[in-house]
C-alpha cells in the first residue's frame, strides 16, 4: 500500500465560476501545485486575483500552489478565488474544494498451486520522490506486493540504476515485506528518473511472478537559481534612436525541470545608473532590451549602466533570482551643427601675392572630437566667382583656414566680402525641419593693399601675321605692355626671351619687330601652328613680366609639287597602268588639285605611253600594246593650282610577270652579280697598276741603253675603228718595250685589248702616228697575234733617245684615260 496518493483533477460538467474540485494526498509541502482553474471562462479580462485561504496562491494561469507545507486535518477543505475587473467593475468567486482520499490496492483471494503458473499481477502504483529531501533517511517509497503472497512465502528483490549500477546502493527494498527505500537525498537536476526491475520468488527460488518495472520519478524542486550567460554585457545604441531601438538581448538559463514554474523566467531592469531618466526597458520573457525615451544625448551621458534581474516561478516574489551587469554606451551622432565663434571676420592682403594665408576661422562642434561628425568642411558660397580664394580646414584645430590662390588687383578692386558656410563630413541626423538650417555662415571682409606693381603684358598672348619668304628686315606691329599704375606703356624696355629660329628683332623701346631672316613656313611643325616668341616687358626699375607674341607666318607658293615615286613595276600580262601621286608642302590654297603630262619626251615615249587624271593629287600612266619588255626613263612633270610646277623621271620597268616582286628580285640579284664583277675589275686593275710600274721601271733601264722613242709618240691617239674581227682584237703597242707574249716569244710587246660589243659590233683599237699613220692590226692566223707575227719578228725603233719625262708625259693622260 502506498501512502503518497496521486494528484487527481476532476472535471465536472457543472457551469463557470461555480465549483473545482481537487484530490490531494493529506500532507502538501510549499510551492506545490495542487490544479489548475480555468480562470477565462469565469471572467474574460481578469486584473486581478486573490485567495480567499493564505496557504494558497494562485498564478495568472490559473495554477493553485501551496503558500507553505499543508497537513489537511479533515477529510475536505475548501476556499475561493476571488477575481476582479477593475475597468469593467465587475467581480466573481470560484470556490475551489480539496479532498484527501486513501487508495488500498486491491487483493486477488484467487488459489492456485505454484506450478500450475498463470498470468499474475503484480499491484504496484507508479511512485515518485522528491529531490533534495530532507528524510529521515532510510525513507520509505512504497510497498510492492505479489498476488501470490497469498498462498506462498514471498521474497522480493530490485535491480537497476541506483541498486547495482551507479550510484549503487541508492535503494533498498526489504526481502520480505516489499517495502522501498530511499538512502539518501537525490538531486533531479543529475539523475530525474531510476528505472527499477523488482522480482518476486519462492524459498526455492521459484519465481512467482514475471519481473516488474518500477520507476522511480525524482520530483523537480526549485534549487537552482537561473543564470545569465554573460555576467557583464555590452551594447552600444545611436544618440539618435528612435523610441522603440533594439539595444541588446539578454539571456538567463535555468537547470531546473523545463516547462514548469521552475524555468519559468521573468527579466527586469533593477536599477540604471545614472538614474534619471529611465531610457530602457527589457521584454519580461525575451529579454530585449529596447529604448522608451529620445532622450539619449551623448554629450550629456555616453554611457549607462544597468543591472539586470532574472526571476523564476514567472517572476513571483518567492522565485530565485540572479543579477547581471549590462554596459550601453550611447554612440556619437551628427546632431549638433558646427558654429562660428562670431559672425563676421576681416582679413587684409596685399595685391599680386599668392599662395598665402590670410585668416583662420575657428568653429565649436559638440560633437565627438576627430570624427566624421566633428570634423568640418568650409564653403565659399559668394565673393568668389572669379576663384582668388580658396578655403581649407586644418585636421589638427578643425580651423577654417583662407587663403589667396589667384592674384588680386587693388586697382580693380579694393575690397571683397566672402560669405563662407561650414557643414560636417557626415550628414545632420536631426528631424527635417532642422535639416533647412543645417548650414552656419560668416562673412569675411579681404581688404586689398595697394603695392607698386611691375609692367603688366595683358593680354598675355598677342598676334601678329608675317608672310613667308618676306625680306630681310620687314617690319611689323609687336608686342605691348603697359604700366598698371599709369595705364601708359611709356618708359617699358622689351626683350625677346625665346625665338626658336632666330628670325626676329625686337624694338627695345617700341616693341615693334622686324625679321632678321627669311621665313620659311613649311620649316615650322606642325605647318599650320603659330610661330611663338616669348618677349619680356621691363620698367626702370627692373620689374618685368613675360608674354607671348604669336606669329601667324602666311603661306607663299614657294614649293612645287613633288611626285612620290621613283621607280615603277608594270606586270605586262596583268597591268594595264600604273598609278603615280604627288604632295605639295605649300598651304592647301596653294596645293591640289595638281595637273600631270608628259614633259619634254621622245617620240617614242610619246607614242607608247600616255597619262591621264585620277583625282586632285595622283595620275595614271598607261602604256601602248606594242611597248617592249624592256626600262623606260619617262620624264613626268606636275603642276599646283597656282601654276608652280616640276618634273621629275621616272624609271619604269615593263616585265614580263605575273607580280611586280618578281621582277624587283631580279633587279637586286643583277645588282649582286654586277657587284662580283665590279670587285673583279678592281683586282684587274691593281694588276694593271703593278704592269704599268713594271713597265716604268723598264723604261729607265732601256734609256739608260740609249735606246729612245719616236718623237712624235707624243702625238700618237687611239681611235676608235668599227672593223669586226672574231675573237679578242689586240694592238701592238709601239713603245719599244719588249715583253713576253702569249708564246712566249720576245717580238715586242703586243697589248691585248678586250673587245667591247656594243650593238652587236666591236671595236678594234689601233695606235696612229702622227695623227694619219695607223698600225696594221693584228690579224694573224689564230687568236693569238703579237708584233713579231705582224712585222716578221722583232720591231726596232727609229731612235731610243726620248727621256723619262717624255714617257711620263705619254703614260699620265692615257693612265688617266
Amino acid at each position: 500500500v502506498c501512502n503518497t496518493v496521486l494528484l487527481t483533477v476532476f472535471s465536472f460538467a457543472c457551469e463557470a465560476c461555480k465549483k473545482e474540485i481537487f484530490n490531494i494526498p493529506s500532507k502538501l509541502e510549499a510551492d506545490k501545485l495542487i490544479g489548475r482553474v480555468n480562470l477565462k471562462e469565469c471572467l474574460r479580462s481578469v486584473d486581478h486575483i486573490q485567495s480567499s485561504d493564505p496557504d494558497f496562491r494562485i498564478l495568472e494561469d490559473g495554477s493553485v500552489y501551496t503558500a507553505h507545507a499543508v497537513v489537511l486535518s479533515d477529510e475536505k477543505r475548501s476556499f475561493t478565488i476571488q477575481l476582479s475587473d477593475t475597468k469593467k467593475q465587475t467581480q466573481k468567486e470560484i470556490l475551489v474544494l480539496l479532498e484527501y482520499q486513501k487508495k488500498v490496492l486491491r487483493k486477488r483471494h484467487t488459489k492456485e498451486i505454484v506450478l500450475r503458473r498463470s498470468k499474475r499481477r503484480w499491484a504496484p502504483i507508479p511512485c515518485s520522490m522528491q529531490e533534495n529531501s530532507l528524510g529521515p533517511f532510510p525513507l520509505f517509497l512504497q510497498q510492492v506486493q505479489s498476488d501470490a503472497a497469498q498462498n506462498y512465502t514471498i521474497f522480493y528483490s530490485i535491480s537497476g540504476r541506483g541498486v547495482d549500477k551507479e550510484p549503487l546502493n541508492l535503494f533498498f527494498i526489504e526481502r520480505d515485506t516489499g517495502n522501498l527505500y530511499c538512502t539518501r537525498p537525490v538531486d533531479r537536476e543529475e539523475y530525474d528518473v531510476f528505472d527499477l526491475i523488482a522480482y518476486a520468488s519462492t524459498a526455492d527460488g521459484y519465481s512467482a511472478d514475471f519481473p516488474l518495472p518500477l520507476p522511480i520519478r525524482v520530483e523537480d524542486e526549485n534549487d537552482n537559481h537561473p543564470i545569465f550567460t554573460e555576467a557583464i554585457y555590452n551594447f552600444e545604441v545611436p544618440e539618435s534612436s528612435r523610441i522603440g531601438t533594439t539595444v541588446g538581448v539578454v539571456c538567463a538559463t535555468d537547470r531546473d525541470e523545463p516547462d514548469t514554474m521552475h524555468t519559468r523566467l521573468k527579466y527586469s531592469i533593477l536599477e540604471q545608473t545614472p538614474r534619471s531618466p529611465g531610457l530602457f526597458s527589457v521584454h519580461p520573457s525575451t529579454g530585449v532590451i529596447t529604448t522608451v525615451s529620445h532622450y539619449l544625448d551623448r554629450e550629456v551621458v555616453d554611457k549607462y549602466l544597468l543591472i539586470m534581474k532574472v526571476q523564476d516561478m514567472d517572476g513571483q516574489f518567492f522565485g530565485l533570482m540572479s543579477t547581471a551587469t549590462c554596459i550601453i554606451t550611447v554612440k556619437d551622432s551628427n546632431d549638433n551643427l558646427p558654429t562660428f565663434k562670431q559672425n563676421a571676420y576681416e582679413a587684409s592682403v596685399e595685391e599680386n601675392r599668392v599662395n598665402v594665408e590670410i585668416l583662420r576661422i575657428p568653429i565649436e562642434d559638440k560633437d565627438l572630437i576627430n570624427s566624421a561628425n566633428w570634423r568640418a568642411n568650409f564653403t565659399i558660397l559668394k565673393g568668389n566667382e572669379n576663384g582668388h580664394f580658396k578655403i581649407s580646414t586644418d585636421k589638427a584645430t578643425n580651423e577654417g583656414v583662407l587663403s589667396v590662390i589667384k592674384p588680386l588687383n587693388y586697382e580693380e578692386n579694393h575690397q571683397m566680402v566672402l560669405e563662407i558656410g561650414v557643414t560636417n563630413e557626415a550628414p545632420f541626423t536631426r528631424d527635417v525641419a532642422l535639416r533647412m538650417t543645417t548650414m552656419n555662415r560668416a562673412m569675411v571682409t579681404v581688404h586689398v593693399k595697394d603695392q607698386d606693381e611691375g609692367p603688366e603684358c595683358s593680354p598675355e598672348v598677342q598676334y601678329i601675321r608675317i608672310k613667308e619668304n618676306s625680306a630681310v628686315g620687314s617690319k611689323i606691329n609687336g608686342y605691348k605692355a603697359y604700366d598698371p599704375e599709369t595705364k601708359s606703356a611709356s618708359g617699358l624696355r622689351y626683350k625677346i626671351l625665346h625665338d626658336p629660329k632666330e628670325w626676329i628683332t625686337i624694338n627695345e623701346r617700341s616693341g615693334s619687330v622686324e625679321t632678321s631672316k627669311i621665313l620659311d613656313r613649311e620649316v615650322i611643325t606642325p605647318r599650320n601652328e603659330l610661330y611663338n616668341i616669348t618677349i619680356m616687358a621691363l620698367d626702370q626699375d627692373g620689374r618685368s613680366c613675360t608674354g607671348t607674341l604669336a606669329v601667324s607666318i602666311e603661306d607663299v607658293n614657294d614649293n612645287p609639287p613633288e611626285i612620290l615615286q621613283d621607280y615603277l613595276v608594270i606586270c605586262k600580262t596583268n597591268m594595264e597602268y600604273v598609278d603615280i601621286s604627288a604632295i605639295d608642302h605649300d598651304d592647301s590654297s596653294n596645293g591640289a588639285p595638281f595637273y600631270f603630262s608628259l614633259a619634254n619626251t621622245s617620240p617614242e615615249i610619246n607614242r607608247l605611253w600616255t597619262i591621264t587624271r585620277v583625282n586632285d593629287t595622283a595620275a595614271r600612266l598607261a602604256y601602248q600594246k606594242n611597248a617592249q619588255f624592256q626600262e623606260y626613263f619617262i620624264p613626268v612633270a606636275v603642276k599646283d593650282r597656282a601654276g608652280l610646277s616640276a618634273t621629275k623621271t621616272l624609271r619604269v620597268n615593263l616585265c614580263d610577270c605575273t607580280n611586280p616582286v618578281q621582277c624587283r628580285a631580279a633587279a637586286r640579284s643583277a645588282d649582286v652579280i654586277l657587284g662580283k664583277w665590279a670587285i673583279l675589275a678592281i683586282l684587274l686593275g691593281i694588276a694593271l697598276l703593278f704592269s704599268i710600274l713594271l713597265t716604268l721601271v723598264c723604261g729607265v733601264v732601256s734609256a739608260r741603253n740609249k735606246k729612245g722613242f719616236p718623237e712624235d709618240l707624243a702625238q700618237q691617239n687611239l681611235i676608235i675603228s668599227n672593223t669586226e674581227a672574231p675573237g679578242d682584237d689586240k694592238v701592238c703597242s709601239a713603245n719599244g718595250f719588249m715583253t713576253q707574249t702569249v708564246n712566249n716569244a720576245n717580238q715586242g710587246f703586243c697589248g691585248t685589248m678586250g673587245s667591247g660589243v656594243k650593238n652587236g659590233g666591236q671595236e678594234t683599237i689601233e695606235m696612229v702616228k702622227g695623227g694619219h699613220q695607223t698600225l696594221e692590226s693584228c690579224r694573224g692566223a689564230g687568236h693569238h697575234h703579237t708584233l713579231g707575227s705582224c712585222r716578221g719578228g722583232a720591231v726596232e725603233m727609229e731612235n731610243s733617245r726620248y727621256t723619262y719625262s717624255e714617257w711620263q708625259n705619254f703614260t699620265q693622260p692615257r693612265l688617266g684615260e
